[in-house]
């Protein structure tokens, strides 16, 4: 009974997995389709913390804003202006029913002393006289619009309208049989002229409110660009000041960071410690091989095995330099113009000839000894292989770039990145005399991306090799 049950639940769970799959490849197509507006959008969004942040708050401030001032233009300001204009209107309609029903007022004086105690109005007749033409209608206008409409359905006779040209009177003048009637009314009459107070009170506290979350929003990202600076300061080798401050998440981080990079250096620092201490176990013991050897008579023999040993010294020089990194070694700011002028003349002195060339200011902050070495490596290497060396180095606002160039065989394409492995040589038969420790190379690479940078190796315009150096300023 336990086995039909068991494999029930399987059969089921299978039906499911299946089913659930054929949904996901039915959806996949219009999913697909409701995700195009979405990468619109996303690539012209803002990509920083910062803009992005202001667009969360400031979206959802003006989407309200803006559906709040149409329903109040829409079911306030509007109807009121309605209302009002309807009133007006029907006013307009009893003086002209009261002035044809009772023609005894011939100078039409208690129609107007009428219009004017009761109703606000100040009234008179033009006789023998047609309608002025239509002025200039304004663009956006609620009170233009609402009287027309009551005019045209309450009085039902020619008028003709002005509400521009006077700021606080409307003149409507309605055409009787042969007179005109002019009617001078209030705009405030006819139109809800306090209303826009409303909209200026919504406006004016929105961007008082906005400019506050504005500046704590500031006040909140601050933090977590200083520790973007403290991060990238140390990915250069440099030692950045950085306290953790802002909200509970961004001081977490900031302590995270604190902590891996003390982690790190403590690492590194016992690890440099080690390799002190080896290096100088190393060195004493070749220390004593060469006293030995020093001591016993001149031969071919005692000859090949110090150069063994000088070798053996040297090579013992490049692991430890290679391993050890030059962690210790604080970041500060460097004439590289200096630098590599001192090796320019070195390889002029072993007979090549050398070009250099320092665009932009030549002081950047680096470490002295092991960019000196990075560039040391590289143009010994440039030595080894070719005879016209150019070097050109380049400083503008965010990278210093050098460009090493040599003559030499140059290196096959897909050799370039074998070339810094550790210990790696192209000559096959592994000849050290030759060939170097294979570690050259690896040292520059791994002291140019403790700086931030890296090392590219391509073609050269004078047939051999060039190296670029890229480290961020």
């Amino acid at each position: 009974m336990a086995q039909i049950m068991g494999a029930g639940w399987a059969r089921l769970g299978t039906a499911i997995a299946r089913a659930r799959t054929g949904a996901n490849n039915r959806l996949k197509p219009w999913l697909k389709i409701a995700g195009r507006p979405l990468h619109s959008i996303a690539r012209y969004a803002p990509k920083g913390l910062y803009p992005r942040a202001l667009v969360i708050v400031i979206a959802p401030v003006v989407l309200l804003q803006s559906v709040i001032a149409y329903v109040f233009m829409e079911r306030h300001w509007q109807t009121v202006t309605q209302r009002l204009s309807s009133a007006v209107s029907a006013d307009i309609a009893a003086m002209i029913d009261v002035y044809e029903s009772y023609p005894q007022d011939a100078d039409t004086s208690v129609l107007s002393r009428i219009a004017a105690d009761r109703l606000g109005m100040d009234i008179d007749i033009i006789p023998n006289t047609d309608l002025p033409p239509p002025g200039p209608r304004p663009f956006f206008s609620l009170l233009d619009s609402a009287l027309s409409a009551e005019l045209a359905q309450q009085v039902a006779r020619p008028f003709w309208l002005d509400t521009v040209g006077r700021s606080s009177l409307i003149e409507i003048r309605v055409k009787l049989d042969k007179d005109v009637m002019r009617i001078l009314t209030r705009r405030n009459s006819a139109y809800a002229s306090n209303s826009h107070i409303f909209l200026l009170w919504m406006l004016g506290t929105s961007l008082i409110l906005l400019t506050i979350a504005v500046l704590f929003l500031r006040n909140q990202i601050r933090p977590i660009l200083k520790l973007a600076d403290a991060a990238e300061a140390f990915g250069k080798g440099r030692d950045a000041e950085f306290r953790p401050r802002g909200a509970r998440e961004v001081r977490r981080a900031g302590n995270a960071f604190i902590e891996m990079k003390r982690r790190v250096e403590r690492a590194v620092g016992e690890r440099t410690t080690m390799l002190n201490g080896v290096s100088h176990d190393l060195r004493t013991i070749l220390t004593r091989f060469k006293l030995s050897l020093a001591l016993l008579e001149r031969s071919s023999e005692i000859e090949a095995l110090e150069k063994d040993v000088d070798e053996m010294a040297r090579m013992l020089e490049d692991y430890l330099a290679f391993a050890r990194g030059d962690a210790g070694e604080t970041a500060v700011e460097t004439d590289i113009r200096g630098l590599l002028e001192e090796l320019k003349s070195d390889a002029e002195r072993q007979g090549h000839q050398t070009e250099l060339t320092v665009v932009g200011d030549p002081l950047v902050v680096v470490r002295p000894d092991a960019f000196r070495r990075l560039m040391t490596n590289l143009v010994s290497n440039a030595a080894r292989y070719g005879d016209r060396i150019a070097i050109r180095a380049t400083h503008d606002a965010r990278y210093l770039i050098v460009m090493i160039d040599d003559d030499g065989p140059g290196i096959p394409a897909d050799q370039r990145e074998d070339v810094f492995r550790p210990f790696f040589r192209l000559d096959e038969a592994r000849n050290v005399d030759s060939g170097g420790t294979g570690l050259g190379l690896a040292i520059a690479r791994d002291i140019a991306r403790a700086h931030g940078g890296d090392i590219i190796l391509a073609d050269s315009p004078l047939g051999g090799l060039r190296a670029t150096v890229r480290l961020p300023v």
